[in-house]
């Protein structure tokens, strides 16, 4: 049954939708009805990716884009947005743990488990091969030095956990050890052994550490060694 929704309040800073069919409440970050006739049911995620329009209309130069309702122009959020909110003050903060609320993170659950990355450290580091639980994946920044995709750490010949190297050249962007292929950003082999072949994407989510770690409190965070608290 198709169900209409509404923005029905905040939960911890946190989207709450509230749908018109039967009037269950549902959180944004998890999808998961808190309240109401369909409590315990959980909506479907359809992965959405977070890329810069420039990068995004270089690989859909026939896309369409969203436009504006021009007579509720003025309830838009305005284009620095982020930069006022990082000032507003969080209810839950997990201090404790040494990172800023307001820190963006880039957040994977696989395997059991969930990590966030520090989106500026992703950003300087351009390539980050890591594990998520038990799943080796890579994390590759664009071309644009902003637009960031994951992708499982898995070749279709078979290597095991196989190592990445960020090239960034005209054909590829990234190259694997083991057979010298190069990669785009869409995890597909442009050149070498395995061309024509694609690693499979991982979905991310960019989130406010405190947000994350609200609705993940068993995360890991990439580069912090001790256990979060």
């Amino acid at each position: 049954m198709p169900l209409v929704f509404h923005l029905a309040g905040i939960n911890n800073q946190n989207f709450l939708m509230r749908d018109e069919q039967t009037g269950t409440y549902w959180q944004q970050i998890t999808g998961l009805a808190i309240s109401g006739p369909l409590a315990g049911r959980r909506l479907t995620l359809v992965p959405a990716e977070d890329l810069t329009y420039k990068l995004w209309k270089s690989e859909e130069p026939q896309g369409t884009v969203l436009q504006d309702v021009p007579e509720r122009v003025g309830d838009y959020a305005p284009k620095d947005w982020d930069v006022h909110m990082a000032r507003v003050p969080v209810v839950v903060s997990f201090a404790q743990s040494g990172i800023k609320a307001r820190d963006l993170m880039l957040g994977i659950s696989e395997a059991g488990a969930s990590r966030a990355f520090p989106y500026p450290v992703v950003l300087e580091q351009k390539l980050i091969q890591d594990h998520v639980g038990s799943e080796p994946l890579l994390l590759v920044v664009g071309s644009d030095d902003r637009s960031v995709r994951a992708f499982r750490r898995q070749l279709s010949n078979g290597s095991a956990d196989p190592q990445f190297y960020r090239i960034a050249d005209a054909t590829g962007l990234f190259m694997d050890a083991a057979t010298g292929s190069q990669w785009n950003f869409h995890g597909c082999a442009v050149h070498g052994k395995l061309k024509g072949t694609c690693l499979e994407e991982v979905y991310t989510i960019k989130d406010y550490w405190f947000d994350w770690r609200n609705y993940h409190p068993d995360t890991t965070v990439y580069g912090v060694r001790q256990k979060i608290q």
